[in-house]
């Protein structure tokens, strides 16, 4: 049945910050046990700590590979330079784009051809207890696998020169 009385919506400036920061933080912690609920699937499916990884690894690389579209299309980003400012395009704008948080980059290599991002916080561990007969488990594998489909996505010269070399 419909009500013959009218919605009432209220949409002043001040209500709409804050909805999106509440959608933002439900939206990350959904993501979180989600995310977990998946990795918790694959330690009853498979086996050994090394296959979980790899399955972790090629899922965020299918992720990835359709991630850098919607990146590149949303954030309006030219043509990078060098590696230096890929690291930065990496960091404050897909990571603070898909999961909130913007990595610090460090440990260059003397060449300038290796970088580390170190992550203070990661969303993906949230209401996260590993369990201790999984000691190689790289929970967060599936992030590596995103950057590496990205990347892989992105033709030589645009951001990224080179392979991918390792992660964690």
């Amino acid at each position: 049945r419909i009500s013959n009385y009218p919605l009432k919506v209220n949409m002043s400036k001040q209500s709409v910050p804050a909805r999106s920061q509440e959608l933002r933080r439900v939206s990350g912690e959904l993501f979180s046990l989600t995310y977990g609920a998946l990795v918790a699937q694959l330690v009853k499916d498979y086996e050994s700590d090394d296959e979980i990884n790899k399955q972790l690894d090629k899922m965020g690389y299918n992720i990835g590979i359709r991630l850098v579209e919607d990146f590149l299309s949303r954030s309006g980003q030219n043509r990078c330079h060098d590696l230096k400012e890929a690291a930065e395009v990496l960091t404050k704008g897909g990571f603070k784009m898909f999961l909130g948080v913007v990595p610090t980059v460090a440990n260059w290599s003397s060449k300038g051809d290796e970088f580390s991002l170190v992550l203070d916080q990661n969303p993906l561990v949230d209401f996260v207890e590993l369990p201790e007969d999984h000691p190689n488990l790289l929970y967060s594998n599936i992030i590596c696998g995103v950057i590496r489909g990205a990347l892989e996505m992105v033709p030589e010269g645009d951001c990224w020169r080179g392979g991918w070399k390792e992660c964690f």
